[in-house]
């Protein structure tokens, strides 16, 4: 290894979330390769500014000649998760994309700077056993095929405890939590990997929860709130009208400690394995539970059908890193139009592990749009047309009973 820089050499570019990988790469990358190295965080949320500072302080302190934190979250929204909320998107039926979504436009920030800077050549710090490698592979490929991708923790197979002792052997500093988890967080959630999560049983310890750390031990009383919400994007908490990320990010603080939108995710990976890991997203939970109730007033029920095949699949295009294929603008017209009438009131109640949706209102109500009362009179029909309708929708099942009693009746007469 090379442990001086060459002068005038071109920088590398690290895609740096100051974990304990892309730490262990800083120092790294400018020894094996003896350039500078670059550090970029692309903030798709929970970057405070607290957090911005030690960001910054880690990447200079591991050896980084610059560092670079570019604020994507009002686009994530716009390009993403605002999609996520009008699909109701949730994979295996639990895990709100916490992370994973945003990969395309981290890729995509990091090419733009590596132009900028006059270099052809990137890393990132993706392991050969997950789903980001692939994530960030297919987007740089689309976008910037002409760039070097580097990604020595899967192509050398380093393990976590190998970059922890090459850290400290340096007197560098080392991330929270060192080599025991993995910790990714953004604007939709947060994920929490570690050895709890590397079989099918048994979840995490209390203390390793970022957002909901103590929700149970010391839970809190009840609270109401409104959700509102106006042609399937989120605009207001209680009245108050809020930018999407600001709404997203004072929900995750009303709904955190409460422990809502806690979970461990089971499910298969981009490569094929099964994969476990522990997530928190208290806004991601709130936001798609009251979208899809909320939606269940002023749909219909084809509309929520036809839109329920289409969120499937565009949910698992995002999860896969293929966001940039067509088909996914092909899905989000679907989406949009399907939200003109998605305007209305959410109110939930929030209890200590639980979100309870106590009722919704809205202009397009379909409930309030009939005459009927379901179960107690009929409005725009009568007793004799109901009668009528029953006998009609029972002659698919008539007929095939019928079918069956003569087909029996013919093979008892041969």
């Amino acid at each position: 290894m090379s442990n001086t820089t060459s002068a005038g050499a071109k920088p590398i570019v690290l895609a740096y979330s100051g974990g304990l990988d892309t730490s262990f790469l800083v120092p790294w990358l400018a020894e094996k390769y003896g350039r500078p190295v670059v550090t970029v965080t692309v903030d798709t949320g929970g970057v405070d500014e607290a957090a911005a500072r030690t960001l910054r302080e880690r990447a200079l302190a591991l050896g980084a000649v610059e560092h670079h934190l570019v604020d994507a979250r009002a686009d994530y929204f716009e390009q993403v998760l605002r999609f996520l909320i009008m699909g109701n998107v949730r994979r295996g039926n639990l895990y709100p994309l916490c992370v994973g979504a945003e990969r395309v436009m981290q890729a995509q920030t990091i090419a733009h700077m590596a132009r900028k800077l006059g270099t052809s050549t990137i890393a990132h710090g993706c392991t050969a056993a997950g789903n980001d490698q692939v994530r960030f592979e297919v987007a740089l490929r689309t976008l910037a095929p002409d760039l070097e991708v580097l990604a020595p923790v899967r192509d050398q197979a380093f393990k976590r405890q190998e970059e922890l002792e090459f850290l400290e052997k340096r007197n560098l500093p080392v991330p929270p939590f060192g080599a025991a988890y993995s910790i990714n967080r953004g604007l939709w959630g947060v994920t929490i990997g570690g050895k709890e999560t590397l079989t099918s049983n048994g979840s995490i310890p209390e203390e390793a929860w970022v957002l909901s750390r103590g929700a149970f031990t010391n839970p809190r009383p009840p609270e109401r709130h409104v959700i509102s919400f106006e042609k399937g994007r989120p605009v207001a908490i209680d009245g108050r009208r809020m930018s999407p990320v600001e709404l997203i990010e004072t929900l995750e603080s009303i709904a955190a400690p409460f422990g809502i939108g806690r979970g461990i995710h089971l499910g298969d990976t981009i490569i094929g394995t099964k994969g476990r890991v522990a997530f928190e997203a208290p806004a991601a939970e709130t936001l798609l539970t009251a979208h899809r109730e909320l939606e269940k007033l002023v749909l219909t029920a084809r509309q929520q059908r036809i839109k329920e095949m289409v969120a499937q699949p565009y949910g698992d295009l995002v999860h896969e890193g293929q966001l940039l294929d067509p088909v996914c603008r092909d899905i989000e017209a679907l989406l949009l139009s399907s939200q003109e009438r998605v305007t209305g009131d959410v109110h939930v109640l929030m209890r200590p592990g639980n979100l309870f949706v106590e009722g919704v209102e809205s202009p397009y109500s379909l409930m309030a749009a009939s005459k009927g009362v379901y179960g107690e009179a009929a409005g725009e029909w009568t007793a004799a047309d109901a009668l009528g309708f029953s006998k009609i929708v029972s002659l698919t099942g008539v007929f095939h009973r019928r079918a069956g009693e003569r087909a029996s009746q013919s093979k008892a007469g041969r």
